[in-house]
């Protein structure tokens, strides 16, 4: 039997769903490590914090929680992929001028946050 690796997603914030249509993206790491380099060649390296994200596009049902999403600025958000891994983010709150679209009823979403892990 073959193990399902893409498909269905499910998102919360704050432990309500939110209706999802196409992709989720999160973070793999949580650090970008780069090569040091000497004039002999590699002397090391270095890691710079990556920022924690969740990127989804949501459909705009009439029950979306446009106040929580609007006002949130210490969320939980949770993004559980098809594979069982499950990505929290905490601390977390809307980051740019999202909109909505009426010719497809989505609103794409960009949740910043404090801390990001994987379980």
């Amino acid at each position: 039997m073959a193990k399902r690796v893409a498909g269905i997603c499910y998102i919360k914030v704050d432990g309500e769903q939110l209706e999802v249509q196409g992709g989720v993206e999160c973070p793999i790491l949580a650090v970008k490590r780069e090569t040091v380099m000497a004039v002999a060649g590699p002397a090391g390296q270095k890691e710079t914090a990556l920022r924690p994200y969740v990127k989804v596009n949501t459909i705009f049902v009439s029950d979306f929680p446009l106040e929580k999403l609007s006002n949130g600025t210490d969320m939980t958000v949770t993004a559980e992929f098809p594979n069982g891994k499950v990505y929290t983010l905490s601390g977390a709150f809307i980051e740019g001028e999202p909109a909505a679209k009426a010719e497809d009823g989505t609103i794409e979403l960009e949740f910043g946050g404090k801390k990001g892990i994987w379980q």
